[in-house]
């Protein structure tokens, strides 16, 4: 039971956390590099700071190595703003890393080390804090914790406790970030691999969520639907009040069920590093959902958002403030970034 004072947490996030280890210049080979920052990352932690940066109050669920590494990914949280009471250490397996290469404006290959398996795999259902998740005003679960179990279970056991209209305490919203990975899935590891496995695991959490956030590819391993369009009024067919298909250099579709609908063009900016703008994306539409803004102005503050950190080297850090954000939707140049410690 919560304490009477207890005050929600504005978001509440559930999933992948690691270390990411970016090259500090951009077009080099991951062969030849020989300089890299060191970065928190992780959609779920990455999404938990883009919304702390916007002032939200925000927690993330999720297992690190107990080692340096896993030390480090503590300390970036609190750093950031971000509670990290709900991240606990696994003895036996090492904290996440990720290397990318940094081709721009859009070739950024990934190569995650998580073997022989990631510790935020190793939720458990018995070891989550149900009264929490259930009073969240936002909770945010991605693909990536149905692929495996114990991690399966507990995710969809969250889901459950946020009731049958996904909605919790207050009319809440249950973001259901389709984070398609098909490299974690056993059965999925090829590109032409059979996604049915996925797909019904995809389905049963789709019953749960208010939202389902998702690119073209994702949308199409959650639905079979590839065009914006059918992809959307699939994903709404599937429980969902609210689908946002993101379709990269043509902007975003979010169409709501009661007929609202919203195309969002995208920002343009100069492309260092693609591969935080989606995190941003996801803590700038709660943001907008938190504030009750209007669906087209929700969408132009998350593209926005995305957009600048699509501009910058890293992902965590580089997530915007309000007043950058603004600046931007203004028309001003993407601020430069804040230097880090």
């Amino acid at each position: 039971m919560l304490p009477n004072s207890y005050e929600p947490y504005d978001l509440i996030t559930m999933g992948r956390i690691g270390v990411d280890l970016y090259p500090l210049r951009a077009g080099v080979p991951l062969a030849r590099v020989d300089a890299f920052g060191k970065f928190l990352g992780g959609s779920a932690a990455n999404v938990a700071v883009a919304a702390a940066r916007l002032g939200r109050r925000t927690a993330v669920i999720t297992r690190t190595g107990t080692d340096p590494f896993g030390d480090y990914l503590h300390e970036a949280l609190r750093e950031f703003g971000v509670d990290d009471r709900w991240v606990t250490g696994v003895a036996d397996l090492p904290t996440p890393v990720t290397f990318c290469e940094i081709f721009p404006p859009d070739d950024f290959p990934l190569y995650f080390y998580r073997q022989p398996k990631a510790p935020d795999l190793e939720l458990r259902a018995q070891e989550l804090d149900l009264d929490a998740i259930h009073s969240a005003r936002i909770f945010w679960m991605t693909g990536t914790g149905l692929c495996e179990e114990p991690s399966r279970s507990a995710t969809l056991a969250a889901l459950e406790a946020r009731g049958a209209d996904g909605m919790g305490d207050a009319g809440g919203v249950t973001v259901f970030d389709l984070d398609w990975r098909p490299m974690f899935w056993k059965n999925a590891a090829s590109k032409n691999a059979d996604p049915g496995e996925a797909r019904s695991y995809y389905a049963e959490a789709l019953r749960h969520a208010t939202v389902a956030v998702g690119n073209l590819d994702e949308c199409e391993i959650a639905t079979g639907e590839r065009e914006p369009y059918a992809a959307a009024r699939a994903l709404l067919a599937a429980g969902v009040e609210l689908a946002v298909v993101k379709q990269g250099p043509k902007g975003v579709l979010a169409i709501h069920r009661d007929g609202t609908t919203a195309e969002a063009p995208p920002v343009p900016v100069e492309v260092l590093n693609g591969l935080g703008a989606g995190d941003a994306f996801g803590g700038a539409l709660c943001h907008g959902l938190l504030a009750g803004w209007d669906l087209e102005q929700t969408m132009r503050y998350a593209n926005a958002a995305g957009a600048i950190v699509a501009s910058r080297l890293a992902c965590s850090s580089a997530m915007p403030r309000p007043a950058e954000i603004e600046h931007v939707l203004a028309g001003g140049p993407v601020p430069a970034q804040e230097p880090t410690s």
